[in-house]
């Protein structure tokens, strides 16, 4: 993975590899953002860019044994750690990531570092409930693995995607290894949840906030007019992932889905149909988490756009078909008295969700909460 396959990010880009050239080079580093936004592809293509024998032009060679060797994530002295888990795990079983590294080349092949956890969890098939964790037990096998003499390079690489999955007793033993880091040894962690990370990992992490990717970025990945593009682009939020979903119609049924679902909670909200209301919170919980995710930020971006509509900015409004119909017709009860609750009220569902709260009692609060907000400009 050179700097130059990833998606925009130039700025940041400059900044990694000059951070090298001059040699300051924190043994601890935080990547967090969005995993669309290119997080795990900016620390990979650090960790390459940091063992190439032949840097040029800010970026690595991507043609020596090193830079082949982590691009096929091969690399003896780069280590990738992951959440795991596995169907029909007996009682003790141990699962550790190199269990699953045949997989984790193919997702990395497909997408090119650019996946959720969720489509992870899909390929390992966790079913619906079942959720990956950084155990205890990987922590011990990264510090065996850290205990031996690097085989070919400097700097021994240790790249923990997802890092805020770590259970409390495998982030404490990672805690020790950062207080008291081995010579020539680089932990990367990639999160998009920095605040469900330790307080103390965080103290010892020089962080990078991986920002949202600009339209720009995304305009030239799609096809159509340069309206449709844009519109597509913004659509996306920044998130290359959501962009390629787009572009491919795989999130087609799925944004429908959302929509509707953001619909019928909106009309029963204005109608105070609070038993209607409960049975829409037990319908979404029914949901994986990553559409309830889905449908979180769908909401978002509707009421974020409503409010626009209702301020007279629709002149930049990126809507259109039915989703413009129904948002033109809401906009009168989405203003500044609600706006920021009803974001909050979103953003905590998601926090919630993210923590593998219980998804009914989650949406009911939830659907409750939206409904007392769209009352308030009746």
């Amino acid at each position: 993975m050179r700097f130059s396959d990833i998606i925009g990010q130039q700025e940041l880009k400059r900044h990694l590899t000059d951070s090298i050239d001059k040699g300051r080079i924190s043994h601890a580093q935080l990547f967090t953002g969005k995993a669309g936004a290119g997080t795990l592809p900016l620390a990979i293509a650090y960790a390459q860019y940091l063992n190439c024998p032949n840097r040029k032009d800010g970026d690595s060679c991507g043609v020596c044994p090193s830079c082949q060797q982590i691009a096929q994530s091969a690399h003896p002295d780069v280590h990738f750690i992951y959440p795991v888990n596995k169907q029909g795990k007996k009682s003790g079983e141990v699962v550790l990531s190199a269990e699953f590294l045949p997989l984790w080349r193919e997702i990395m092949s497909q997408s090119g570092g650019y996946f959720t956890r969720q489509e992870w969890y899909e390929k390992l098939d966790l079913g619906k409930t079942l959720q990956g964790m950084i155990s205890a037990k990987e922590a011990d096998e990264i510090i065996r693995r850290l205990s031996f003499k690097s085989f070919q390079s400097k700097y021994k690489v240790v790249i923990i995607w997802q890092a805020e999955t770590m259970n409390e007793e495998a982030a404490n033993k990672i805690l020790k290894i950062l207080e008291e880091p081995w010579e020539n040894t680089i932990f990367l962690l990639v999160a998009e949840r920095s605040d469900l990370l330790l307080k103390t990992i965080l103290s010892r992490t020089q962080e990078t906030s991986v920002p949202s990717l600009k339209v720009e970025d995304l305009t030239a990945l799609s096809h159509g007019s340069e309206q449709e593009r844009r519109s597509m682009a913004r659509l996306a939020a920044g998130d290359l992932i959501q962009m390629r979903r787009m572009v491919q119609g795989e999130g087609d049924e799925l944004r429908e889905e959302c929509f509707e679902l953001f619909c019928r909670l909106m009309r029963l909200s204005y109608n105070d149909k609070h038993l209607e209301l409960l049975d829409w919170a037990d319908e979404v919980a029914q949901l994986s988490r990553e559409q309830q995710r889905q449908m979180l930020t769908h909401s978002s971006r509707l009421l974020r756009e409503a409010y626009m509509l209702h301020a007279g900015l629709g002149q930049i409004s990126y809507l259109w078909g039915e989703e413009a119909k129904f948002c033109n017709n809401f906009a009168p009860f989405i203003g500044n008295q609600n706006i920021e609750i009803l974001i909050s009220e979103i953003e905590s569902a998601m926090r919630q969700i993210n923590q593998n709260g219980n998804a009914r009692i989650v949406f009911t609060h939830f659907a409750l909460a939206v409904s007392k907000q769209i009352n308030r400009l009746k």
